[in-house]
């Protein structure tokens, strides 16, 4: 009752000096007898019938006892519960830790390929940039000599059929007076070469003075080149020089007229290989500059996907870490907060240890004060709540082995 809870704190505080003063053997014997001698000298308490102070106090001490193992169990329970929740909860980050982890790397692997591809990408780049203007230099260069080219042909062109033409109508104009036997052939059969027959045909009109001169330099032209062909016979005439008949005057400008020809078709056909061989590297050229802008142009897509993918990877991998860090966090401050849990109910536990003992030792010496005649069993044969508990976690050490 709470009148016998009262007496009880009062016997305490009957006491001459604190417990702690009194040596350790007889600090619980004396206690005790002074708890005993306090509640007899209580009126009331030992009426008729009831109770006796002594056995009221074995049954507090046994109320008392009751009441720890109660509280020790319901603690027990508490903790088995938390110590439960601290595993799941350990063995949750754990895992979350390692797929953290796992995705960092994959993410960080990712980020080094893209990176590495986009190094590889921009080399070509550069590459096919260098190709580019290489053969774009080589097609300017191509297009410049083939114009110069076509240019020397068609003066070369212009100026073979020009004198071609003036070659037919001379020969034309020769062989048509032989024909007629008339005066105008007499003045030319007392000339000595082609020059002078060429003036007594302008005089005669029979050619414009303009196209005599040119017949005239290329009948020089041509008589040098055959002085510096081939060495002729000692004593033999200048080939310019024939005798005076005018038959000997067309079979020269025909043979002329022949080689000259000849030359127009030569200049032809070589600009026609010209032309050919100009056409297929132009189109090899424009080829390769358009399959190089190809590559390029793809290259430089891969290039911005890998940029993109790259950027996309490191946003990825920020919150990853981020996240990972918050996991091993709460995974140390779950660690802090469960061993703190742990060292305060075993410390509990060895407290409730120590007060039970200490019951157990007052009901002895109680017992014995009184000859065991009002002695009683109370439970004490009751396995203890440290005895209980064993199978369970009750220390740091238990606890550190239950992580993941």
């Amino acid at each position: 009752s709470s009148i016998v809870h009262a007496k009880w704190v009062e016997a305490f505080s009957l006491l001459p000096a604190p417990l702690s003063t009194y040596p350790e053997t007889m600090q619980l014997s004396g206690v005790v007898a002074l708890i005993l001698l306090s509640l007899a000298a209580v009126p009331g308490l030992s009426r008729a019938g009831e109770v006796s102070p002594i056995g009221k106090v074995v049954q507090l001490l046994s109320d008392l006892q009751g009441k720890i193992i109660k509280e020790g169990e319901e603690a027990q329970k508490v903790y088995e519960e938390y110590a439960e929740w601290c595993e799941d909860r350990a063995r949750e980050l754990s895992q979350e830790i390692k797929t953290g982890t796992a995705q960092a790397e994959t993410l960080e692997a990712a980020i080094a390929e893209k990176q590495a591809q986009g190094k590889s990408l921009n080399a070509k780049i550069g590459e096919l940039a260098a190709s580019i203007a290489t053969d774009q230099a080589d097609l300017k260069a191509a297009l410049e000599i083939r114009g110069m080219e076509e240019a020397d042909f068609k003066a070369e062109e212009a100026e073979l059929m020009q004198t071609i033409s003036m070659l037919e109508r001379a020969v034309a104009i020769l062989e048509r007076e032989m024909a007629k036997g008339g005066a105008s052939m007499l003045q030319t059969q007392n000339v000595q070469n082609l020059a002078q027959a060429f003036t007594a045909m302008v005089q005669a009109s029979m050619m414009s003075s303009a196209d005599a001169a040119r017949l005239t330099a290329l009948v020089q032209q041509s008589s040098s080149s055959e002085e510096s062909d081939e060495d002729e016979a000692p004593g033999a005439p200048a080939a310019a020089v024939y005798e005076n008949q005018s038959g000997d005057i067309v079979d020269t400008l025909k043979g002329m007229l022949e080689k000259a020809e000849a030359q127009l078709d030569n200049a032809r056909n070589k600009e026609t290989s010209n032309v050919h061989t100009f056409e297929k590297l132009k189109q090899s050229l424009e080829d390769e500059i358009r399959f190089a802008k190809k590559d390029m142009s793809e290259a430089k897509a891969g290039l911005a996907a890998a940029s993109e993918a790259e950027a996309e990877a490191q946003g990825d991998l920020t919150v990853t870490n981020k996240d990972l860090a918050t996991d091993k966090k709460a995974k140390d401050d779950l660690h802090a907060a469960c061993m703190e849990k742990a060292e305060d109910f075993e410390a509990e536990t060895k407290s409730r240890g120590e007060e039970l003992k200490a019951i157990a030792e007052a009901k002895k010496v109680i017992e014995g004060y009184t000859g065991g005649a009002e002695a009683i069993s109370y439970g004490l044969n009751q396995v203890s709540f440290i005895q209980a508990a064993r199978s369970h976690l009750t220390s740091s050490a238990d606890l550190r082995g239950f992580e993941v």
